[in-house]
């Protein structure tokens, strides 16, 4: 395979991330973007991985160097000749409680000054939810480089709602066999019930999180089984919803099982990236192995390696050794439910 080539894709967000970790921890102005921790997640299991996405011309270069010394494929990275903004901010009260607004708040609750970036910074996903237009940063079809056309499967991270409802339709058409999605937040929500079969229809898997999966039914209150069932019978083979340190709740759609996969027990120094380091593995064990559970199973381990350190490319340097202990050290703890 040429060096131009890569069998998966990772399509989403490449940022600048200012993070308050649950330890009270600070990053400022480091590499991150869910393509980026889904791709790192992806790369426990396969060296040939390519990024897709959107950033400004003021985006840093030594982040695009570090992508393509770490083995990632850049050729879908899109530069615009006009700056835009690529923070991202989040500030974690626990492991699972984040929170992505209000800065200041947060960086005066630890008695530290607001970065200027973060001076009128309102939220990343903005926009997400719009219906009729693309934001700036958000990914279109023609988007995609022509070496996709040799990619055997491709995750989508949260991203805009147009970006999910278009792109995979274009993916298919240029071959690609697997396509999953990890919706955004943004459009999870009761009015996109008439939309979310428009992403979801057609799809290898759909991942969301425990928590969008709860939004998007509400007021109804529904168990986490009969939510994975409302979501297949949208039209895609496989639900995963992720439950973080609580692991996962699989459907299989077509043959009406289900299971739950454990979270590795890792000890937890950052969980930001964890839910897209999952669907990184996931799309690459769903590919290599066409069993859902061992999907799952890969993107625990690809999680678990990603909460042990910070940085969207921590988890890159994990010893395949201990990868593979790993996996062998979950897989008697599936349960068929």
């Amino acid at each position: 395979m040429s060096v131009s080539e890569f069998q998966y894709v990772t399509i989403g967000g490449l940022r600048q991330d200012y993070c308050i970790t649950h330890h009270g921890e600070v990053y400022l102005g480091v590499l991150g973007g869910n393509a980026v921790y889904a791709a790192a997640g992806a790369s426990l299991w396969t060296e040939s991985v390519g990024l897709v996405s959107r950033v400004g011309s003021d985006f840093p270069t030594d982040f695009l160097d570090q992508l393509t010394s770490a083995g990632f494929n850049i050729d879908g990275v899109l530069q615009l000749p006009e700056p835009h903004n690529s923070c991202t901010f989040y500030a974690y009260l626990s492991p699972e409680e984040r929170v992505d607004t209000n800065p200041a708040s947060h960086f005066l609750r630890i008695n530290q000054p607001l970065p200027k970036a973060l001076i009128d910074y309102r939220s990343s996903t903005e926009g997400q939810d719009n219906r009729n237009q693309f934001n700036p940063l958000a990914i279109r079809p023609d988007d995609l480089p022509q070496q996709v056309v040799k990619v055997q499967a491709a995750h989508l991270s949260p991203a805009d709602f147009l970006t999910h409802t278009a792109v995979p339709f274009r993916l298919r058409e240029l071959g690609v066999q697997l396509v999953t999605v990890d919706p955004s937040e943004r459009y999870m929500e009761p009015n996109f019930e008439v939309e979310l079969p428009i992403v979801v229809r057609g799809l290898d898997a759909f991942l969301p999180s425990e928590k969008e999966a709860c939004n998007f039914f509400r007021p109804i209150e529904m168990d986490i089984w009969e939510m994975a069932e409302a979501f297949g019978s949208m039209g895609c083979r496989f639900v995963v919803i992720k439950q973080g340190a609580r692991g996962q709740s699989v459907w299989d759609s077509q043959a009406k099982r289900r299971w739950r996969i454990p979270a590795y027990p890792s000890k937890v120094k950052d969980v930001t990236g964890a839910g897209d380091a999952f669907c990184g593995g996931f799309v690459v064990g769903l590919n290599q192995t066409g069993d859902v559970v061992e999907a799952a199973l890969r993107g625990s381990i690809s999680a678990s390696f990603t909460i042990e350190g910070s940085g969207a490319l921590y988890a890159i340097d994990a010893l395949p050794n201990l990868v593979q202990a790993r996996l062998e050290a979950l897989r008697p703890y599936i349960k068929l439910v």
